[in-house]
Parts: structure tokens; sequence; C-alpha cells
């Protein structure tokens, strides 16, 4: 195949299909489908797979739909916490940050990381100090809140931080899903990226970490064989190092990234209770986009083509 691509996805989760209105339907969709376009016109333009993710997901965040950057879910304490990886495919660079609060959007401190740190994770007050040293100007906690986000948290506490049905306001239900954003891409040259970046679990305790900011869990990247960002479960996920997993898969036991991803998303994650899904890409420009819970906002488009984009198992725009 052998083209340039991107794929992105918005969070996985239960659906609340039924109760959903075609317009709210449609704000998701279109959000999808402008961030594939606008990850398309970067590669088209002989763009590196590394600044298209890094676009990409910067688009992510600054999207209120989505949980990250702006937009982000509320920790127990009432505050927000952001974490974000990048990978380089072609060098293996990677570049992180976790528990960041004062960034507006963490994929582009975390791709400071990658191009000006001799480090690959940097987590709070530390990696502030240096987005900021790097030219990232330093933002109040308070541009991430919204009052859907803050109404959440307090169904969450109220219900002694059980999962409930929602009222079909979003295509998936916000207090069950798994608010992760990430993109993945093959440039025209050959080189994979992928990048992820989440506002976390609503409710989760300050200091959590989970798979999204951590290379061979939530983020992974290697030319010789994949490109995967990853959003669900996130304990699950580092457990069992998802996204490296399925590059080992394709690389020492010779499967293919459809193979590999369905291994590792449909029976490997589900044996310890793992939901959720992937994007990936392969080094011939093959995409995958697997899940094992009832829907992923999600969307990919190859350079010259309209962008493919769903929210249901059974749906693609």
């Amino acid at each position: 195949m052998n083209k340039a691509v991107i794929a992105i996805h918005g969070g996985a989760g239960a659906i609340t299909r039924a109760q959903l209105s075609v317009e709210k339907e449609q704000l998701y969709i279109n959000a999808l489908s402008e961030i594939v376009e606008a990850g398309q016109a970067i590669l088209d333009a002989d763009g590196s797979a590394l600044d298209a993710v890094t676009e990409a997901v910067r688009l992510l965040e600054e999207c209120p739909l989505f949980n990250a950057g702006t937009g982000a879910v509320f920790t127990r304490a009432g505050t927000h916490e952001l974490d974000a990886c990048i990978m380089d495919g072609n060098s293996l660079d990677a570049g992180a940050v976790a528990g960041v609060s004062h960034i507006r959007n963490p994929i582009l401190a975390a791709r400071e990381v990658l191009e000006h740190s001799p480090h690959v994770l940097l987590i709070g007050e530390g990696a502030e100090t240096f987005a900021e040293a790097q030219g990232l100007e330093p933002v109040l906690p308070e541009i991430f809140s919204t009052p859907e986000r803050w109404e959440q948290l307090q169904r969450a506490q109220l219900n002694n931080h059980t999962v409930l049905d929602h009222d079909g306001g979003e295509p998936i239900d916000p207090d069950s899903k798994f608010g992760t954003v990430g993109a993945v891409a093959r440039d025209k040259f050959g080189n994979l990226a992928a990048a992820t970046s989440t506002g976390g679990m609503t409710n989760k305790m300050p200091g959590r970490v989970g798979d999204s900011p951590i290379v061979g869990a939530g983020c992974y990247a290697n030319n010789a064989n994949v490109a995967v960002s990853a959003t669900g479960t996130g304990e699950v996920f580092m457990r069992t190092l998802a996204a490296y997993d399925i590059a080992a898969l394709m690389e020492y036991g010779g499967l293919s990234l459809h193979q590999a991803t369905e291994r590792v998303v449909m029976e490997k994650l589900p044996a310890l209770d793992g939901s959720g899904g992937v994007i990936a890409i392969d080094r011939e420009g093959n995409v995958a986009l697997p899940f094992n819970s009832e829907g992923m906002y999600r969307g990919y488009g190859y350079v010259g083509d309209a962008p493919s984009v769903g929210i249901y198992r059974d749906q693609e725009h």
C-alpha cells in the first residue's frame, strides 16, 4: 500500500445511541472529520508523521468534546491532571509528561521533551518548568474546566464512584468512557509516529497516572512494524504493555497488523477485564481500529481520500 495516512481516536466506552440526538452525533462526526483532514493536509504537503500526529492531538486537546486539554475530566479533589506521550518511529525517540495542570497542550510539552530533553518522561512541576523554559506559556487550570465535566464528577461522587447510565446527551456515555485522544500516522517517507493525550479518569485519585504517557503501554511507534495509540482501561494496558505487545507480536510472531491488534484487544485485554481499543498503522500503511467496548470515537484518511469516521461498531461515515 505504502501511502501516507493518519488515524485518530477520541476515546472509547459504552454507547447511549438510543437517546442520542442527530445534532449531537453530528458534532462528533464533524470534529473527527476536520481533525483527520488537518492531519492529511500536513502529510500531503510532505510533512512528517511526527508533525501530523502532534497537530492532530493538539486539535483534539483544543476540542471540549474530548477528554484531553480543554474539556479534561476532574480528579477526586476537583483538579485537573493531564498526561501525554509522543514517539517517533524512525529514531525511537519519545517524550512524555504526566500530572500537569498548567500546560494548555500537553502534547506540545511532550514533543519538547522528545526534542530538547535527555529524558523521556517528566512529571508535575518539573514538566511544567521545563515546558515554560521551552517557550510554552503557562495557563491557569480553569481553562480545562467545562460545566459538563464538573457535573460528571458530581455524579461519580454522589454514587460512590459507580458507573451510571447517562441521560443520552453524548454518543458514548461520559460516565463510563475511557477518555483519551490519540493519533498515529505514516508519512510519504515511510516514517511512523504515535501520540496520545488524556485528562485521565473522572474522580481518579490525585497523582494517578495511566497508560497514556507510558511508552509501550498507551503509545508506541517503530518504523520496523507499527504505530499504536490506545484508549481504555489504563491499568490493564499498562500491565499488558498493550501497544508494544502489538509490535512484538508482529516482529517476533510474524502476525499481520490485523492479527496482532485483534489478539491484544479482543483476547489479551478482556482476559484481565480490560476494555477499550487501539488505532494502529503498520509500515505498509495498513490501518486497524479495533475496540472491544461498545463504541470508539475514531477516524482515518489516506492522503487524497475523504476521511472515514465513526462512533459505533457498525458505523463508518
